[in-house]
């Protein structure tokens, strides 16, 4: 992070959904190996509860190896104290209203701290069930938005997308947001709460016939893959991305917010070590097939968009 960037966290409390995940604990990361005189950290997970948010923030994030040299720098105790003065557990789900948080004092806390908020919360499966990746991707940004708009010291949400709602093109593509309902396929209009309305049908229609849960979630898959088709998307993961940044943009009123768009995110670049990986993903199968030599070359056309 650049020293501006770096002061700007001092003394800040920051919200972070999706906290187990690859890019949000590399972000805790920097923040407390650069920035220890942050406030709070507020961490979002999936849990039952705030004892099984705890256990799950230290055995899926803390205890990585991610945090080898900030804990060879400061020692166990030192980061152990500061994990335990800076970061509160917070079990939730962001495809729920404020967030699933339902402890009401915790609820009232974080919306009288908090100043930024980082939304890394998502499901990245390409095929992923449309009835799931339409209430995390999609419903899920809205919700966060609607409580960091409640938190009355909050200057920012910071949205993690990807570079591919702008679909399949060619050429110069220029980083603009969506207008609600635009889609890439000028002609067809998007109606989100149609889409939502399509997965609840189809839920019911597959119900109703006795469809087997394995039925059941191939049919979301395909229901998903043929409506980001049809709007000129790739994959259903394109797709509810973009309908996200639609909510950003029509309800945002006057909260700053900021759209990240990367492309594929496989490992760490430098810091705090290159070449951190944590599971399969993307180009991981080829990059741990090469490095196993098992994968010698790659086949490709030369005249391929890239």
């Amino acid at each position: 992070m650049e020293s501006n960037r770096v002061k700007f966290l001092e003394n800040k409390t920051l919200l972070v959904t999706g906290a187990s995940g690859f890019l949000a604990k590399v972000f805790v990361e920097r923040v407390l190996s650069l920035q220890p005189n942050v406030k709070r950290l507020y961490l979002l997970v999936r849990a039952s509860g705030k004892k099984s948010a705890e256990q799950r923030l230290h055995s899926e994030v803390f205890e990585k190896d991610l945090f080898r040299v900030l804990r060879n720098n400061i020692g166990d105790e030192t980061l152990n104290a500061l994990i335990s003065e800076k970061v509160v557990p917070v079990p939730g789900d962001t495809s729920l209203n404020n967030m699933g948080v339902s402890d009401s004092n915790l609820v009232q806390d974080m919306m009288q701290e908090i100043d930024i908020v980082f939304h890394a919360a998502a499901t990245t499966r390409f095929d992923e069930r449309y009835d799931v990746a339409l209430r995390i991707n999609t419903f899920g940004a809205l919700n966060v938005l609607n409580f960091a708009k409640k938190c009355v010291k909050a200057q920012l949400l910071l949205h993690v997308s990807t570079a591919y709602v702008c679909g399949e093109r060619l050429g110069l593509i220029q980083e603009i947001p969506f207008a609600m309902g635009e889609t890439l396929h000028r002609k067809n209009k998007v109606d989100i709460n149609t889409e939502m309305q399509l997965v609840e049908q189809k839920s019911k229609q597959l119900a109703e016939q006795g469809c087997s849960e394995e039925e059941t979630k191939h049919a979301m898959r395909d229901l998903g893959l043929k409506r980001a088709k049809l709007f000129g998307l790739p994959n259903t993961y394109a797709f509810t991305k973009v309908m996200g940044e639609m909510f950003l943009g029509h309800y945002r009123e006057n909260m700053s917010i900021v759209i990240i768009r990367p492309t594929m995110i496989t490992s760490t670049f430098s810091d705090p070590f290159p070449g951190w990986i944590e599971g399969v993903k993307t180009l991981d199968t080829a990059i741990l097939s090469y490095g196993k030599g098992m994968l010698t070359c790659f086949l490709i056309d030369q005249k391929s968009s890239m």
